[in-house]
């Protein structure tokens, strides 16, 4: 039988993280939490996950984006750096429109992005999709 996908929920509100494990679990899914950035990057290194569903404002307003960037392109994050990232958030705007003067955005930008309350018909087949590879 093939093992279940792994998938972390970094968000730091915790009845957030305890519908969204639940709809997971639901689907199949073997689900694991971290309610801060640091502690998901922590985490992700140690039990690496097939998928992360991240929230942008936790600790501080940008955290989110400090995640996926670390993620994606620091060399201490390299072993994880394909992981996809669903970012799921109250924050409406995109990472150009928030940062205009930042550059270069795909060094922040996450692979898939919902906003909150989650469209779980969208969300679901997307978390399919990004597993299938």
């Amino acid at each position: 039988m093939p093992s279940k996908a792994k998938i972390l929920i970094i968000d730091d509100d915790a009845d957030y993280r305890a519908s969204t494990r639940a709809l997971l679990e639901g689907e199949g899914y073997e689900v694991s939490e971290a309610d801060c950035g640091r502690q998901g990057l922590a985490t992700a290194r140690a039990h690496p996950p097939d998928l992360i569903v991240l929230d942008i404002m936790m600790e501080s307003s940008v955290e989110g984006y400090t995640v996926v960037q670390a993620l994606k392109f620091r060399d201490d994050y390299q072993d994880v750096a394909e992981i996809p990232v669903v970012m799921v958030s109250s924050v409406t705007e995109d990472p150009a429109t928030l940062f205009p003067m930042s550059g270069d955005v795909e060094m922040i930008t996450p692979d898939a992005y919902f906003t909150k309350p989650l469209e779980i018909g969208r969300f679901l087949p997307c978390v399919e999709r990004m597993l299938a590879g």
